[in-house]
């Protein structure tokens, strides 16, 4: 979703000559008392000016009609789907991660194991949070094995039976899928969803594991 273009109003200077009056007054002991329109206006908050289309003016707006104007960004079945979807992608996630102690051969990845585990836990949590507070699940049911990049029963059986340099390579093949999917399904959901709250996950997503594909790449 766009984020709203509203910008608050810069203040203006005061002019030269109202300084040296203020500061007139200061010195005689003298003072003033600020009138009610004025003390509302504070009250109210600063305006807020929304930039026009091209060749039109922009509007100076109360911060209340710059409130109704903001975007309707509701969440729809896509953003439900979404969420649904890459908690329990996010949990396999961590089911392959789990498997890693007793197994893996090599400290790097099992840095990286720890990488994404401590990623992803605190992912799976906002996400869940997101659908209590929006009354969820809403989303179409799914097929665990035909979301993007999930492992399979079997490859998941044979990474646990797999051990030493032969568990790194068969972690390294089966991680990197799993989030080419993810951040296909992230990109997706940019596209179709409503929420901005779904949009900054889904770039959060797509921008953490990019960069741990590009980790995995790199490792032996």
């Amino acid at each position: 979703m766009p984020i709203s273009r509203f910008t608050a109003a810069p203040r203006r200077r005061a002019p030269l000559a109202l300084a040296a009056l203020a500061a007139a007054a200061l010195l005689t002991g003298c003072s003033s008392t600020p009138e009610p329109a004025a003390e509302a206006k504070s009250a109210a908050g600063p305006s807020v000016i929304a930039p026009g289309r091209p060749g039109e003016e922009a509007e100076t707006l109360s911060p209340e009609e710059a409130e109704r104007r903001k975007p309707d960004d509701s969440p729809n079945s896509a953003d439900f789907t979404y969420i649904q979807m890459m908690i329990d992608h996010h949990g396999q996630a961590l089911e392959m991660t789990r498997l890693v102690p007793g197994r893996v051969h090599s400290k790097r990845v099992r840095a990286l194991a720890d990488r994404i585990e401590a990623g992803q836990k605190p992912e799976i949590g906002a996400m869940k949070a997101w659908l209590k507070n929006n009354g969820g699940p809403r989303g179409k049911g799914h097929d665990h094995e035909a979301m993007a990049g999930m492992a399979t029963p079997k490859q998941l059986d044979q990474l646990e039976k797999a051990d030493g340099e032969e568990f790194d390579r068969l972690f390294l093949k089966l991680m990197t899928t799993h989030h080419q999917g993810a951040v296909t399904m992230a990109t997706e959901v940019l596209g179709a969803g409503n929420n901005v709250l779904v949009e900054e996950m889904a770039n959060d997503v797509i921008a953490t594991q990019t960069t741990e594909i590009d980790r995995m790449r790199d490792l032996p």
